[in-house]
């Protein structure tokens, strides 16, 4: 996130999406009423990004998922202060989403008591370097880590002839983000824990084995410039004017960007294959999209004699 700002608009947003559904445990229409004016909030977050995602990040897709979720976080608002109840489920779910996330994006090192407890971005971010860098090494290159930065151990320094190319693993280069929305979402619907821990446990590692790949494709693609190519006009489409950003913009702002929302929808289908309540928050989410109702319960063969968890 780009500052304080975000952070606390952020928390602000996560805290009444929270009240929110408190309030709907006591009374349904204070409740909607909450959790309406918690997307409004969402709303106004997701505005304020949309300049880091496009002009600082330049990702089109972020950029574009970013400009999208204003309009879509009013109309959900909106059809939930409306009646649609159902609604409730995927307000739940980005309450939860928020406190998986925010955390590691919020928290600084503390000092309590002469102890230093370290940021959990700054844990999480050097573990995340770490484990690529053994992936790096096992594959036969060679690289060195330095502190970036934020002076965490999480930067790749390679050289090309005499110019240095510094690759670093913040905290978008971590896995969190998707693991927190399985995460919200899972913990959001009315189901066993049985099945809950299941489908965390499909997700959680799935998510976090493909995005340490991730970064070792990236880190290596960058630092060895293997997808330098058509340079000018890569350069021209994300506004940039340095040419070893190239391999970086083809590696991570195409390929694996790209790849992550197909391995997105596989990992959704196997978990919803063991936690199907989550078909709810889709039928909303494709209502929102088309209009339409769908009922992907009885199309997919669940709540029936055909239900896949038989």
């Amino acid at each position: 996130m780009p500052g304080l700002l975000s952070d606390i608009l952020a928390w602000v947003a996560i805290a009444t999406f929270v009240a929110g559904a408190v309030a709907n445990g006591r009374d349904r229409d204070l409740g909607r009423r909450v959790m309406a004016a918690a997307w409004v909030l969402f709303a106004i977050f997701w505005l304020q990004l949309i300049p880091h995602f496009t002009l600082v990040h330049k990702s089109y897709i972020e950029g574009l998922l970013t400009i999208a979720a204003v309009p879509a976080s009013l109309y959900a608002g909106w059809l939930l202060y409306s009646g649609r109840d159902t609604l409730f489920v995927l307000s739940r779910a980005v309450a939860a989403m928020g406190l998986v996330y925010l955390p590691f994006e919020t928290i600084p090192a503390l000092t309590l008591f002469g102890t230093t407890i370290p940021a959990p971005r700054g844990v999480l971010m050097e573990s995340v370097a770490a484990q690529t860098d053994f992936l790096i090494q096992s594959l036969g290159y060679s690289t060195t880590m330095i502190p970036g930065d934020e002076g965490y151990l999480n930067t790749f320094l390679w050289m090309q002839g005499s110019h240095r190319i510094e690759i670093s693993v913040v905290l978008a280069c971590t896995g969190l983000g998707s693991i927190a929305i399985f995460a919200g979402l899972i913990a959001a619907v009315d189901a066993p824990i049985r099945r809950k821990l299941r489908g965390l446990a499909i997700a959680v590692p799935i998510i976090y084995a493909l995005n340490l790949l991730r970064t070792t494709f990236i880190t290596i693609s960058v630092g060895k410039q293997y997808f330098h190519f058509f340079v000018d006009e890569v350069l021209f489409m994300f506004g940039s004017s340095d040419p070893y950003l190239v391999s970086f913009f083809i590696s991570d702002r195409i390929i694996s960007q790209v790849l992550a929302v197909v391995a997105l929808v596989g990992i959704t289908y196997l978990v919803v294959r063991e936690v199907p309540e989550l078909l709810t928050i889709i039928e909303d989410v494709l209502y929102m999209l088309t209009g339409d109702e769908y009922d992907l319960h009885s199309e997919l063969g669940f709540d029936g004699p055909n239900d896949p968890r038989a």
